[in-house]
Formats: structure tokens, sequence, C-alpha cells
């Protein structure tokens, strides 16, 4: 079992920059993949960032390629999003999850990931 507890998240106005954090349970983070997801109000729950148990390589969502950035110190157990030049259209829940897979195939959708977060509201007003 893998517990999952994001922080971070708030409100930040347009072009801001947030710092989002995933803490794990448990002494097998370091053989995880991880993922962050988002969910906008009345939207899917979409795919944002991964990162593979190593640390690299990294996937992303094209629309949040050149402004976040996902890294993980599994000495910590703790994965992050760095979230730079930030848009209305980012505000979301965010949500980190772990899947004992990898691959960009197996960590750009939501059924690849075993454990999820209960997420954390990121809002950015314009």
């Amino acid at each position: 079992q893998v517990q999952l507890v994001e922080s971070g998240g708030g409100l930040v106005q347009a072009g801001g920059s947030l710092r989002l954090s995933c803490a794990a349970s448990g002494r097998t983070f370091s053989s995880y993949a991880m993922g962050w997801f988002r969910q906008a109000p009345g939207k899917e729950r979409e795919f944002v960032a991964a990162i593979s148990y190593r640390g690299a390589p990294t996937y992303y969502n094209e629309s949040v390629k050149d402004r976040f950035i996902i890294f993980r110190d599994n000495a910590k157990n703790t994965v992050y999003l760095r979230m730079n030049s930030l848009k209305p259209e980012d505000t979301a829940v965010y949500y980190c999850a772990a899947a004992a897979q990898t691959g960009r195939l197996v960590l750009s959708g939501k059924a690849g990931y075993d454990y999820w977060g209960q997420g954390t509201q990121v809002t950015v007003s314009s």
C-alpha cells in the first residue's frame, strides 16, 4: 500500500508560480513511477506530467511542457510539480498518483496508476 498526500496548492495570479508536493508513505516509493493529473470542474481528469522511478525519463502534457517541471526526491519519498507561468486554464484540482509500471503510454493514462492522493486545489486568477 502507498498513501499519497498532496500539498502546496492555493490561489495565484496569472503568470505566477506554485510548487506542489506529494508525500508518499511506505518504503517502496522509489520503485514507483509517479504522475500528476488535474481535473477542472465539469471536465475529465487529465494527465499533466509523470516521472519514472529513477527520476528520468519524464513525460508532459503538451499544454504544460514548457512551463511545468516534475521531479522527485526518493530520499524524502516526495514528488514535486513546479508550475511556472500559470494561466487561468490551469485552474483545477491536482492529484498525484503512483504507478507500478512505467513507460509513456502507461503513465499518460489514469488506468496506469495504482494509488491516488486526495488532491490539492490550484486556482489561477486572471
